[in-house]
């Protein structure tokens, strides 16, 4: 566990929090306010008696002092299942350092600030379909549990981003925020992950975990680009019209993530593989805290 999760590492995700705004009914922060009123423990406010409430929640001291009847409320605290989708498909282990890496390293810190929430994360990762997932870890004791199951996530063949988010909705889990990790390149392009996306119920973080070179690749002449997970190979030759061409189909490519995070109120983070995640993760967890709208 000490490559990937360092005791300098651990301890930093150990201070970390989500606050989340806008969850749907049936899942919510167990330390925010909510929109509902029950029988919780942090109270409210007072409303007038009507025929038929229940006679243990009149505030009797209120009735000696106004010969009025009165109801104490109370916020209805619950948790918040946070889904974290972690992309373990081939392309992610095949380079150095690895996007793997740092999609870890992200639903880690995910997880451990979801649990300092007390609420409850759970981790599915995915590369031809969804591989066996640590589902609902309970309590801050349980994350070094977390941390070497993360560790030792293997590479899991063929992205189907797609395909995993059809067998995520079948499991009919509780509404909540998903968070997707992934570099989100698809081969039936990101349309087609959009698609999948759009029939989720649950509140959406997307992480693209990226780097430079998916922008600027720095190749030229002839060569033989090798796709990493089918193993299929184009001989072709780079000339400078050949790079402004990907330029601007990479281009497009990240402008439809960014359309479809603004129609679906999603959240959305880049992650750069080739950087330190702590040192990124400063930059995203505002005096430890992380916003997640949506």
């Amino acid at each position: 566990m000490a490559d990937l999760f360092s005791s300098e590492f651990v301890d930093a995700i150990s201070r970390l929090r989500i606050k989340a705004k806008n969850i749907p009914r049936g899942g919510r922060h167990a330390e925010q306010t909510s929109i509902q009123m029950g029988s919780g423990m942090e109270f409210r406010d007072f409303r007038p008696y009507t025929a038929g409430d229940d006679f243990r929640r009149i505030d009797w001291n209120l009735y000696s002092r106004s010969g009025m009847l009165f109801l104490r409320l109370f916020e209805e605290v619950r948790d918040l299942p946070v889904y974290i989708l972690l992309d373990c498909s081939d392309s992610m282990y095949f380079e150095n350092p690895p996007r793997a890496d740092a999609g870890r390293q992200m639903a880690a810190s995910l997880a451990a600030a979801a649990l300092n929430q007390h609420d409850r994360p759970g981790i599915y990762p995915f590369g031809e379909q969804l591989l066996q997932p640590l589902r609902s870890i309970t309590s801050s004791r349980a994350l070094p549990g977390a941390l070497n199951y993360l560790e030792e996530l293997p590479p899991s063949g063929e992205t189907n981003l797609p395909g995993a988010l059809r067998q995520f909705s079948s499991m009919r889990h509780r509404s909540g925020l998903m968070v997707v990790i992934s570099d989100f390149f698809h081969p039936g392009g990101f349309e087609e992950v959009a698609e999948s996306l759009r029939s989720l119920r649950h509140r959406l973080l997307m992480v693209q975990i990226s780097r430079a070179s998916d922008a600027e690749p720095e190749v030229s002449g002839e060569v033989e680009l090798l796709d990493c997970e089918s193993g299929v190979g184009v001989q072709t030759t780079i000339t400078p019209r050949v790079l402004q061409r990907y330029r601007q189909r990479y281009q497009a490519f990240q402008q439809e993530i960014l359309d479809f995070v603004n129609h679906r109120q999603a959240g959305y983070l880049m992650l750069d593989s080739d950087r330190d995640v702590l040192a990124q993760l400063s930059e995203i967890f505002i005096n430890g805290i992380f916003t997640a709208r949506g």
